[in-house]
C-alpha cells in the first residue's frame, strides 16, 4: 500500500516543457524545408539551385572538339592527289587505367599491337598525368577491339589521317602533314590555312568513368577545309617521273628533276623529282629525298643560256642568224683563262654557233655586247627573280650585277656560268621564245576548280627575233646538233643541251657534271616547254645531249599523244641545213 501511494505522488512532465520541445522540433523541420527550398526552388538564393546545377554540370558535362575535315588536293582533271580519311585514336586517363588488372592490361596491349612491358612503362611515365595517347590513327575496327574490353580510363576520339594515292610520284610537290593533319612541307604547308578548315565544339554528358552517355548540343559546327586544284596533269606527271627515275638509275646519277610548262598559259603540268619517298610511310626517309629540287635547287644553266645570249645579240641589230663568226684556231685567250672548242670549227654563222654549242663563237659574241644589255635581257625573260609559285623555299636564283665586268666574267655569263636559276625559271625563259616573245606568270594552282584565268601576256621580246632563235634551236635537234636524242617523231623540236661542271672544294671539278636540256615542242605553235636536269651522272655518259636530252624526247613523245596534239610534217629545211654543217664534232 505504501509503495503504490508513493508512485502516485511522483510529479508528471510539465506541459510547457512538452510544448517547448515540440515547437523546437517543428522549427527545425521548417528550417530544413526553407533551406531545401532555397537550394532547389529559389534561384536568387546564394548557392541556390542554379549553383548546384552548375556544379553538377561541371562534373558531368564536357566540351569536346569536333575534328575538321582537311580539304582534298586534286590535279587539273579532278584526280585525287591527297585526301583525309577518318581514323580513331585511343587515349587514356592514367589515374584510372593504373587500377586495371594485369590480365586487362595484357589484353589491351594485344589490341594496341604492342608489348605489355612497353605499355606498363608508358603508364609509369604518365602515372601523375590525366591524359596519355595509347595509339594514334587506328582503323575503326582496331579501336573497337580495344574499347570492347571495357577497361576504365580507355577512350577514343575521331581524327583524320592524310593519304596520298600517287605516293612518291608527287611526294615533293605535295609535301605532307604531321600526325595532327597539319601541313609540314610542300603545298600542304603553303596552303595550310585554306586546307585545314576550323575545328568545331560540342557538349556531351559523361559518366564517372569518362564515357560519353549523351550528346547535348553542338556549340560550333566544324568548318571543312577548302579543296585545292592544281595545274598538274597526272598523266604527264607519271610519264615524267617514270622516265626521270629510269635515267637517274641508268646513269648512276645522284638526283634529277624535270618540269613541264604549258607555254600558252604558264601552268605547270608536271614537276618530278628523283630520288623520291613514300609520303604514306616516311619511316627512315632521308631529308634530301623530301626536297622539291625543281623549285628549291638553283644551278648554273651552262650552255642552255647560249641561245639567250644569241637573242641579245640579235636585239642589237648588229647580228642576224647568218652573221659570220670566225672561231679559228679553235680557242680564244682571255685574261686569266683560255676557252676552247673540242675542234676548230673555223668560220661559223650565229646559227651554227648555237648548233655546235661553240664556246669560242659565243664568247666572241659576248665580247661585242654590253654586259648590262645581256643581263637586262635575262631579267626580262624571268631570270634572277622568283616565279611566284608560292612554294615554300622557292629559289630566286642569282643574276649578278657588277660595276665592272672582267672579260672572263662576261664570257662565263654568256654561256651560263656565274649565274644560277631554278628549273622553272629556265623553262619560263624558253616559254617566252616559244610563245613569240610573250611572257606569262607561272602557276601551280587552278582558280575555283577551273582553268586559271590567263594573266595578261607581257611582250618582252620582239616576235620576229623569237622566231629566229626558235629556228636556231631547231638545228640543235638535227643530225649535226648536240640534242638529236631529244627528237620527237612527227614533230619539230626546238631545244638546247648543257653540260655544266659542278663546283667542288677547289673550284670547278673536272670530272663532275650536271647534264641539262631545255626545249619546247612543237617548235612552231609550241604547246609544251620542259627542262630536264640530271645531277652528277657517274657512268661513262655525262653530256646533256646524251643524258638529259633522251628524257625530254621520250616524255614529250608520250605527252604529244596524251594531249592529242596533231602530228606535223617536219620541214626538210632543218635536214638541208644540217647537211651543210661541219661534221667535225659537237659539245655540250
Amino acid at each position: 500500500m505504501g509503495a503504490v501511494k508513493k508512485q502516485q505522488q511522483q510529479p508528471g512532465i510539465a506541459r510547457w516543457r512538452f510544448a517547448l520541445v515540440a515547437g523546437l522540433l517543428c522549427l527545425l523541420a521548417l528550417a530544413l524545408v526553407v533551406h531545401l527550398a532555397g537550394l532547389q526552388v529559389l534561384p536568387e538564393q546564394d548557392r541556390g539551385y542554379r549553383f548546384l546545377q552548375d556544379q553538377g554540370r561541371a562534373r558531368t558535362i564536357r566540351t569536346e572538339e569536333i575534328a575538321a575535315y582537311r580539304g582534298s588536293i586534286v590535279d587539273r582533271n579532278g584526280e585525287l592527289l591527297a585526301v583525309s580519311t577518318p581514323v580513331q585514336t585511343l587515349w587514356a586517363n592514367p589515374q584510372l587505367l593504373k587500377e586495371a588488372s594485369a590480365d586487362q592490361l595484357r589484353h589491351l596491349a594485344a589490341a594496341l599491337e604492342t608489348q605489355p612491358s612497353r605499355l606498363a612503362k608508358r603508364l609509369e611515365k604518365y602515372r601523375n598525368k590525366g591524359f596519355m595517347y595509347l595509339r594514334r590513327h587506328m582503323t575503326p575496327e582496331q579501336a573497337q577491339q580495344a574499347l570492347e574490353l571495357d577497361i576504365a580510363g580507355v577512350y577514343s576520339k575521331k581524327e583524320y589521317r592524310r593519304f596520298y594515292p600517287a605516293g612518291e610520284v608527287t611526294a615533293q610537290l605535295l609535301g605532307f602533314t604531321n600526325i595532327d593533319d597539319r601541313g609540314q612541307e610542300g603545298l600542304e604547308l603553303a596552303f595550310e590555312q585554306s586546307l585545314a578548315g576550323e575545328s568545331g565544339k560540342r557538349q556531351v554528358i559523361k559518366d564517372l568513368k569518362g564515357r560519353t552517355i549523351q550528346d547535348l548540343a553542338v556549340k560550333q559546327e566544324a568548318r571543312p577545309g577548302r579543296d585545292l586544284q592544281l595545274t598538274i596533269d597526272m598523266r604527264l606527271q607519271y610519264l615524267a617521273y617514270r622516265e626521270l627515275k629510269k635515267a637517274v638509275a641508268e646513269n648512276g646519277a645522284a638526283s634529277g628533276f624535270m618540269v613541264i610548262l604549258d607555254t600558252r598559259s604558264g601552268e605547270v603540268l608536271a614537276m618530278a623529282n628523283q630520288p623520291s619517298f613514300n609520303p604514306n610511310n616516311r619511316e627512315g626517309v632521308k631529308a634530301s629525298a623530301m626536297r622539291n629540287r625543281a623549285l628549291i635547287d638553283q644551278f648554273e644553266p651552262g650552255s642552255t643560256i647560249k641561245p639567250l645570249t644569241a637573242l641579245a645579240a640579235l636585239e642589237t641589230g648588229r647580228y642576224t642568224p647568218d652573221t659570220a663568226i670566225n672561231t679559228s684556231p679553235g680557242y680564244i685567250r682571255l685574261p686569266g683563262k683560255t676557252l676552247v672548242d673540242p675542234v676548230n670549227y673555223g668560220q661559223l654563222d650565229l646559227t651554227s654557233v648555237i648548233t655546235k654549242s661553240s664556246q669560242v663563237g659565243i664568247t666572241k659574241v659576248a665580247m661585242d655586247l654590253e654586259p648590262e644589255t645581256l643581263r637586262e635581257l635575262f631579267y626580262r625573260l624571268g631570270l634572277g627573280e622568283a616565279v611566284g609559285s608560292g612554294f615554300p623555299g622557292e629559289a630566286a636564283g642569282i643574276l649578278p650585277t657588277r660595276d665592272r665586268w672582267h672579260p672572263i666574267e662576261l664570257a662565263n655569263f654568256a654561256f651560263g656560268y656565274g649565274l644560277t636559276v631554278n628549273s622553272v625559271q629556265l623553262a619560263q625563259a624558253y616559254s617566252v621564245v616559244a610563245n613569240a616573245g610573250q611572257k606569262r606568270p607561272v602557276s601551280l594552282v587552278l582558280e575555283k576548280g577551273k582553268s586559271s584565268r590567263r594573266a595578261p601576256a607581257e611582250q618582252v621580246v620582239d616576235p620576229a627575233l623569237a622566231q629566229q632563235v626558235t629556228a636556231m634551236l631547231e638545228t640543235v635537234i638535227g643530225p649535226r646538233g648536240t640534242g638529236k636524242q631529244a627528237a620527237v617523231e612527227g614533230y619539230r623540236v626546238a631545244g638546247k643541251t648543257g653540260t655544266v661542271h659542278k663546283v667542288g672544294s677547289g673550284g670547278y671539278a673536272d670530272n663532275r657534271y650536271r647534264s641539262v636540256f631545255a626545249g619546247f615542242v612543237p617548235a612552231q605553235n609550241a604547246r609544251l616547254a620542259a627542262v630536264v636536269v640530271i645531277d652528277d651522272p657517274s657512268h661513262s655518259k655525262y653530256y646533256g645531249g646524251e643524258v638529259a636530252a633522251p628524257v625530254f624526247g621520250k616524255v614529250m613523245s608520250g605527252a604529244m599523244r596524251l594531249l592529242q596534239v596533231p602530228p606535223e610534217e617536219v620541214a626538210p629545211a632543218e635536214r638541208q641545213l644540217a647537211t651543210q654543217l661541219d661534221e667535225r664534232g659537237t659539245t655540250s
